[in-house]
């Protein structure tokens, strides 16, 4: 579980009310909406629907886009499952091939799939562990969208008879989603993804 001290902190009102709804609690109703915090769905995201879009060739986390969760105040997931996932061991160069399953409740922002899909790419010549891979993907995901709850799981394909799944995942501070993330820490084994792309 990442630590609170690679977490971002809420910053503002709409961000607390839909952190903390848990489904009908005295004063909130799911009937209630949460007012727009000044992120406009459709003009900032440039990649969707853009052609001749260039792939990054080096770590590039810039090129993730967001665009506005429309129903906050409910805590639902959304699921990726990359199975192309490259990267280059820091020692050999080698490509180490992984499917990446990224499991998030959103908050206010929610990533969008084609501006991940390219950040992902820009993995393919960068040099780093399978265990930094996962978590550079998680913290910049957690920078990006502050979700309540956010979970990513590497599965990489074995080099030399092994093969390492690393799994990191993170819940807001001090609240039922941090809890949440330590239940699922402790037992992430006994829920692996149904698809295997391996």
């Amino acid at each position: 579980m990442l630590d609170s001290k690679d977490s971002h902190q809420p910053k503002n009102a709409e961000y607390e009310r839909a952190t903390q709804w848990s489904g009908g609690e005295a004063g909130f109703t799911p009937a209630e909406t949460i007012q727009s915090n000044g992120i406009d769905s459709k003009s900032s995201l440039s990649l969707l629907g853009a052609k001749n879009v260039s792939y990054p060739q080096t770590y590039s986390p810039q090129v993730l886009e967001t665009f506005e969760n429309k129903h906050p105040e409910v805590d639902y997931f959304v699921k990726f499952n990359c199975p192309e996932f490259t990267s280059l061991c820091p020692i050999t160069g080698q490509p180490d091939f992984a499917s990446i399953y990224i499991s998030y409740i959103p908050a206010i922002k929610m990533v969008e799939s084609k501006s991940l899909k390219l950040y992902l790419f820009s993995f393919r010549n960068h040099g780093d562990f399978h265990e930094d891979c996962i978590n550079i993907i998680a913290k910049d995901l957690i920078k990006l969208m502050e979700p309540k709850y956010l979970e990513v799981w590497g599965k990489f394909t074995p080099r030399g008879g092994i093969s390492i799944d690393p799994y990191v995942n993170y819940g807001i501070p001090n609240t039922k989603y941090e809890q949440m993330a330590q239940h699922r820490l402790l037992n992430h084994d006994l829920y692996p993804e149904k698809i295997d792309n391996r």
